[in-house]
C-alpha cells in the first residue's frame, strides 16, 4: 500500500489539483502525509484559490502534529469555501487541538450543520478550555432535552459532571432519555458503560433488570451483570451467569471471561480462552496472557515482557525545555476538579485532547526532545520476532503518537495497575515531583512494570519498578501492567503518552 501511495504521489501533477488531491488521500490512507504534503504545496503554488487544496494541508498537518500551519491551512480553506461544514469543522478543531480559542470557530462550524453530533462535542470541550464548563454543560443538556437518544451526548455530558465533583448523579440525564424512550436499548447500553466505566459495579445488576423488563433481553445486558458480579467477588454467581450467555461472541465478552478466570485462579482456562485469539485482535489480551503464563509457570511470559531491553530509562532533563517553565505551562491546562472517568488517575486530575498537539513552545519542544528519545529506544530494542506484539513491528518509520497528556496528583495519589492496548510503547515522563522527605520513604511514588491490577486477585507482584526523578523518561510495551506507588504530599507531575503502532 505504501510503495503504490508513493507512485501515485510522484506521478502527480502540480497543474492538476485534483491529480494532487488524489494521491494526498491515497498517501494519507498509508499514514504518509509528510510525503504527501510537497506535493500539496506545490499544488497550491498554482491553485492558491482551491480549498479542497488548503484543506488537505490542513489535515495533513494536522496528522503529523503541526498545529499552528495546520490552522493557517484550514483558515485558508474556510475564507475561501466560508459555506463548507467539513471544512469549518476541521478549522475548530485544529484550533483546540492546538490550545488557541476555539469556541467562536465551533459556533461557525455549528451554525452550518446543526445536527452533527463531533461539533457539538466539540464546541463542548472548547468551552471546557476556555473556563466555561457551565455553558459546556448547559448546551449539551439542552441538546439532549431535544435529541434524548445521542448516546455520545449523554456519555460526555456525564464526564463533565464526574470532572466537576459530581460521583452521585454524574448520568442523570440517561435516566431523563430513559423515562421518555425506556425501549431504547442503546440508552441502557450506555448507561450500563457508564457505571462499568466509573467501578460503580454494585449499581449493575439492577440497572440491568431495569433493562430488560424496558427494553426486552439482549445478551449484553447479560454480560454487564456478569461482568459486575466478578469484579465484585461474588464469583459463584459471575460463573453461573457466564455460562448462560454461553462462548464469547465478541472480543469485550472474552476479555471478561478471561479476567474472570483469573480472579477465580483457574489460569488454564484463561490460557484456553485467550491463547487462540490474542496475535489477531491487537494489544487487549497479551496482558491476560502475561498473568497466565506467570502463574502456570509457562516461559513464554519471558518471551513476552522478560528482556530488559523492552524497558528504557532515559535521564533526558538536557534535551527539555527548563522543567521549571514546562511545569507551568502544564499547570495551566490542568482544568478539572476531580480525576477523568474511566482512567486510572486516583487523587489527581488529567489533561485533556492531545497534549503534543499544542502550539506553545514548550510544548513543541517537548514533543521534538520525546520523539528523539524514542527513536533510540526503538533501535536499541531486540531484533524484530514474528508474532510478538510489540517486536514484530516494522522499524524505522516516523515516530506518531495516538495520544499524549499531562497527570497531576496531589499527596496520597497514583494510578492504578491498568495498562494501554491500543498503543505500541507506552511511557511516563516526570516534570515535577514533591521533596524526598515529602513524598515518603521508598517505594513511595515509584513507577511498577508488570504488576496486574489488585481486582484480578493474582498475587502477582511488579517485575520491575522505577524510581522517578525530574527529567527522566520511562518507556515500555503498552501491553505491559504499570502502574504507581501512592506518594505522601506534594504535587507530582507529569507527561504521558503512547506510540503509534508503526504502519507496514
Amino acid at each position: 500500500m505504501s510503495a503504490e501511495a508513493r507512485q501515485r504521489l510522484r506521478e502527480a501533477r502540480p497543474g492538476d489539483a485534483q491529480s494532487a488531491l488524489e494521491a494526498a488521500s491515497a498517501a494519507f490512507d498509508a499514514g504518509l502525509e509528510a510525503e504527501a504534503l510537497p506535493v500539496l504545496e506545490a499544488a497550491l503554488r498554482v491553485h492558491g484559490g482551491d480549498p479542497r487544496l488548503w484543506q488537505m494541508a490542513g489535515l495533513a498537518h494536522r496528522a503529523l502534529e503541526d498545529l499552528a500551519p495546520a490552522v493557517e491551512a484550514f483558515r485558508r480553506a474556510a475564507a475561501l469555501a466560508p459555506a463548507d461544514a467539513l471544512i469549518a469543522h476541521g478549522h475548530a478543531r485544529a484550533r483546540l487541538e492546538a490550545g488557541l480559542p476555539a469556541v467562536e470557530a465551533f459556533e461557525q462550524a455549528r451554525a452550518l450543520a446543526p445536527l452533527d453530533g463531533a461539533v457539538l462535542l466539540g464546541r463542548a470541550a472548547a468551552q471546557v478550555a476556555a473556563g466555561r464548563g457551565d455553558e459546556a454543560e448547559a448546551g449539551l443538556e439542552a441538546e439532549l432535552r431535544r435529541h434524548p437518544g445521542w448516546v455520545e451526548g449523554h456519555a460526555t455530558l456525564s464526564r463533565l459532571r464526574w470532572m466537576a465533583g459530581d460521583r452521585h448523579d454524574h448520568g442523570r440525564s440517561f435516566e431523563a432519555a430513559l423515562a421518555v424512550r425506556p425501549t431504547d436499548g442503546n440508552l441502557w447500553k450506555g448507561l450500563l458503560d457508564l457505571l462499568a466505566g466509573a467501578e460503580m459495579y454494585a449499581s449493575v445488576p439492577a440497572t440491568a433488570a431495569r433493562a430488560r423488563a424496558a427494553a426486552g433481553r439482549a445478551p449484553l445486558f447479560d454480560l454487564h451483570e456478569a461482568a459486575a458480579a466478578s469484579e465484585t467477588g461474588d464469583l459463584a454467581a459471575a460463573d453461573r451467569l457466564f455460562a448462560a450467555l454461553g462462548p464469547p461472541r465478541a472480543l469485550d465478552h472474552l476479555v471478561h471471561r478471561v479476567r474472570h478466570a483469573l480472579r477465580s485462579g483457574r489460569p488454564e482456562e484463561a490460557l484456553s480462552l485467550a491463547e487462540p485469539v490474542a496475535p489477531h485482535v491487537g494489544g487487549g489480551l497479551w496482558p491476560y496472557l502475561s498473568i497466565a503464563w506467570r502463574l502456570t509457570g509457562d516461559p513464554r511470559w519471558a518471551w513476552l515482557e522478560g528482556d530488559s531491553r523492552l524497558v528504557g530509562v532515559y535521564d533526558i532533563a538536557d534535551r527539555l525545555p527548563p522543567l521549571q517553565a514546562l511545569a507551568e505551562r502544564l499547570r495551566g491546562l490542568h482544568f478539572a476538579a476531580q480525576q477523568p472517568l474511566d482512567q486510572s488517575v486516583r487523587g489527581g486530575t488529567q489533561t485533556d485532547g492531545p497534549l503534543f498537539a499544542r502550539v506553545e513552545p514548550e510544548i513543541r519542544a517537548l514533543r521534538r526532545a520525546v520523539v528523539e528519545a524514542v527513536a533510540e529506544h526503538v533501535a536499541q530494542l531486540p531484533p524484530r520476532i514474528e508474532g510478538h506484539p510489540l517486536l514484530s513491528a516494522p522499524r524505522g518509520a516516523p515516530v506518531r503518537f495516538s495520544g499524549s497528556w499531562s497527570v497531576r496528583l496531589a499527596g496520597g495519589g497514583r494510578h492504578s495497575n491498568h495498562l494501554h492496548p491500543l498503543g505500541w510503547i507506552s511511557s511516563a515522563l516526570y516534570v515535577s515531583l514533591p521533596a524526598p522527605a515529602a513524598r515518603g520513604a521508598p517505594p513511595a511514588g515509584w513507577l511498577t512494570l508488570g504488576e496486574p491490577q489488585e481486582s484480578l486477585r493474582t498475587g502477582l507482584g511488579p517485575l520491575r519498578t522505577v524510581e522517578p526523578r525530574p527529567g527522566r523518561l520511562v518507556l515500555f510495551p503498552s501491553t505491559m501492567w504499570h502502574g504507581t506507588v501512592p506518594f505522601g504530599e506534594g504535587e507530582r507531575l507529569t507527561v504521558a503518552f503512547d506510540v503509534a503502532p508503526p504502519r507496514s
